[in-house]
């Protein structure tokens, strides 16, 4: 070993303590404001609440309308799904259907053919508006 990779080795050493250090007083700051997430699956909650603000902002920044439904079970009802009847399925049951997103495209050529599509367009640009960017709609029992 020479004394210029001796040297390089220290400074690398030294700098990876510094890193080390700041590590450690960003967890501790982290801890005392209460701003940190210990674990697998907590972390992947809060990083589902993050990817949804970033659709969120993206479908906002290119003029893509977003809804909330107020009654999911009604939502699954006109997609033809069947919602999840008791909160204690079996085991083996397949996963209820994520209606926490559902993506309408149109591929007519003009979106305005559609009365209803233009009426949900309007509302939506309505909102925006009024500063409410994603609007609650409430689907009507049958």
């Amino acid at each position: 070993m020479t004394l210029e990779e001796f040297s390089a080795g220290e400074q690398k050493t030294e700098r990876m303590d510094k890193v080390g250090d700041a590590l450690e007083e960003v967890l501790s700051k982290a801890l005392s404001q209460r701003t940190i997430t210990v674990g697998v699956y907590e972390a992947a909650k809060l990083l589902n609440v993050i990817h949804f603000t970033l659709i969120q902002a993206f479908c906002c920044e290119n003029d893509i309308n977003i809804l909330r439904v107020s009654n999911p079970g009604r939502l699954a009802e006109l997609l033809l799904l069947e919602p999840d009847a008791s909160p204690a399925a079996s085991e083996g049951a397949e996963q209820p259907p994520d209606l926490h997103c559902v993506l309408v495209t149109n591929p007519h050529s003009s979106q305005w053919k559609d009365p209803a599509l233009s009426q949900l367009i309007c509302f939506c640009r309505e909102s925006r508006y009024m500063d409410q960017w994603v609007p609650v709609i409430n689907l009507p029992e049958r």
